[in-house]
């Protein structure tokens, strides 16, 4: 019973979206902003503000391009040369039916998709932020909230889904330093992070990660030899963020993630939430595979 009202509720939330499409891509649209892009005092595009602004009228936190299309994959754990992998998932037990509209994957070395998919089946017991670890990058996505200075950027994040995360923030340095090798060595969740204008474009290099986050939900993995460059551009009131995944020691290849762009949120009131403290699930008594 419980299944059929989750998923009774989910198609009625497909259908709606479905339905916005041709609206949104038209609203989208109008992300080509002409308004003037600010710079700080020493010529450098200012990417300080709220960058949760959404498209539509008042509607969720949807990126442009992200509902460009609407078919999806039988299996996102699927490498694309294997074989029988194409069965149909119960959509009734698995929230991230959504993750299957996103035809841009990591690939991974031939080796490693018998973990990826082990990893994806039992993400209610092997999903890190079921363990109360934070995000990481790239999974955490853009900052909710940029802060910069001239010689450093703040990163500051929203609370991440599921009520399992707390807020969290990063500083990036800017002023032409390069990595420290103690800490590129002494591993992390975020890695160690320099920063460097290129143009208009500012370029963040981070190394040094431990192996515990997830490049996004769905198994996908990372080992401790992980390089993550992002890529931050401001045109108006526009924000976009692009982030490249190098992985030598389980990628086939670098994993160029899908681009997002953020609006900025030109309200004086805007803020975050704290959040709320993070759960820790009983993992030894999970007992069903239903999604987050």
């Amino acid at each position: 019973m419980k299944h059929h009202y989750f998923f009774s509720n989910f198609m009625t939330v497909l259908v709606a979206t479905v339905c916005l499409v041709p609206a949104l891509g038209a609203q989208t649209q109008k992300l080509v902003s002409s308004v003037p892009t600010p710079h700080t005092t020493d010529g450098k595009p200012d990417l300080s503000g709220m960058w949760n602004g959404r498209v539509g009228n008042g509607g969720g936190g949807i990126f442009e391009g992200e509902l460009t299309a609407l078919t999806p994959f039988p299996s996102r754990r699927c490498a694309p040369n294997q074989k029988g992998c194409g069965d149909q998932t119960n959509q009734t037990v698995d929230g991230e039916f959504t993750g299957r509209f996103e035809a841009n994957r990591p690939i991974y070395k031939p080796e490693f998709w018998d973990k990826v998919q082990d990893l994806d089946r039992n993400t209610n017991s092997k999903d890190p932020i079921f363990q109360c670890q934070p995000y990481g990058i790239p999974r955490v996505g853009p900052p909710t909230k940029i802060v910069q200075t001239a010689n450093e950027v703040l990163l500051l994040y929203a609370a991440g889904g599921a009520g399992t995360q707390p807020a969290d923030y990063r500083i990036i340095p800017t002023d032409g330093r390069k990595h420290d090798p103690v800490r590129a060595l002494d591993v992390t969740y975020y890695g160690d992070s320099v920063g460097q204008w290129e143009g208009d474009t500012l370029v963040v290099d981070s190394v040094g990660f431990n192996d515990i986050t997830w490049l996004e939900k769905g198994g996908y993995f990372h080992s401790d030899l992980m390089h993550v460059i992002e890529k931050f551009r401001r045109e108006g009131n526009n924000l976009t963020y692009q982030v490249t995944v190098e992985d030598p020691e389980v990628l086939l290849q670098p994993w160029a993630m899908s681009p997002k762009v953020l609006k900025l949120n030109t309200d004086p009131e805007a803020y975050i939430h704290e959040g709320d403290p993070c759960r820790d699930y009983d993992q030894s008594n999970m007992s069903s595979r239903v999604r987050h």
